[in-house]
């Protein structure tokens, strides 16, 4: 489910102006890139293995532990 924010963000995607447009696409992703990864924490924190995330972001389990895995 979208925030306020997130639903602006979106909003302005459809902007008739294709620059502010991209704009609000890379904010949102980003957004969403931060949601992703303090997800994925809070089910490492909960003892979530690395496959069950995997399944769950319909990557591989290599893809998903590489991106987030401790370095």
């Amino acid at each position: 489910m979208l925030d306020d924010t997130g639903r602006t963000l979106l909003g302005n995607a459809g902007s008739g102006d294709p620059i502010d447009a991209l704009r609000a696409i890379k904010a949102a992703r980003h957004d969403l890139d931060r949601a992703e990864a303090v997800a994925v924490r809070r089910a490492r924190n909960n003892n979530a293995s690395w496959q069950l995330i995997a399944l769950a972001l319909e990557v591989s389990r290599q893809a998903v532990h590489k991106k987030y895995g401790r370095k």
